[in-house]
């Protein structure tokens, strides 16, 4: 079954030049465009894609309310945030609202189409590099008062999954530094996101964080 996408930027050059890229996939489908975040958000209540790729700075509505829209009301649909990493602000913004992952406008093609791939497929696409960037960004802020999250309901191995997450290991190297398989550590990532009741692995880095489990450097 096609990937669905809806793609929104209010530059038509980015629509087309994504559009174009997507359309020779077999397995993905751009179903609509939008040029504000008031009309991503009609298209999502009316297409209900799988993925939409979405830009933050947009005239209206931006893309961090846009996201918040969707995440909410579609929660079956995905987003894909379109940004630069000089936007902390928006980045920061963006994950609060529920998205899945980050695409930077001058990334190799390939690159943007896997990145359709793996939010579609339910993964968040943050990299460790960027996790560790976002985290230096949230240790720089205050910490929101009553923001630790409740932990007493994971299990020690959890938590020290959880610590990993946050400071930005794949699945591949928790299972590296803890001495287990790659199966297992996914096991409790998806035990995690149940317990916590996180959208994705975005969520749980914000949730290490909060918790005060990661340490930045």
């Amino acid at each position: 079954m096609n990937v669905r996408v809806v793609l929104a930027d209010d530059q038509q050059l980015i629509r087309t030049a994504l559009s174009l890229v997507l359309a020779d996939l077999e397995d993905v489908e751009v179903v609509g465009e939008a040029a504000t975040g008031e009309e991503a958000v009609g298209l999502v209540a009316e297409l209900a894609p799988d993925v939409v790729v979405m830009d933050i700075r947009m005239p209206g509505m931006d893309g961090i309310e846009a996201t918040d829209h969707i995440t909410r009301d579609q929660p079956d649909t995905r987003v894909v945030v379109l940004t630069t990493f000089d936007d902390d602000d928006y980045v920061y913004g963006a994950l609060r609202a529920g998205a899945s992952g980050f695409l930077v406008k001058d990334m190799a093609l390939d690159d943007i189409i896997a990145a359709v791939r793996i939010v579609a497929a339910g993964d968040a696409l943050i990299a460790p590099s960027v996790t560790r960037r976002l985290i230096r960004d949230f240790a720089s802020r205050p910490q929101p008062s009553g923001a630790r999250r409740d932990l007493t309901s994971i299990t020690d191995r959890e938590r020290e999954v959880l610590t990993l997450v946050g400071s930005g290991l794949s699945n591949t190297e928790i299972a590296a530094e803890l001495c287990i398989s790659v199966s297992t550590a996914k096991t409790y990532l998806t035990r995690l996101l149940a317990k916590l009741d996180a959208r994705d692995r975005v969520q749980l880095v914000i949730i290490a964080y909060e918790a005060g489990l990661v340490s930045v450097g």
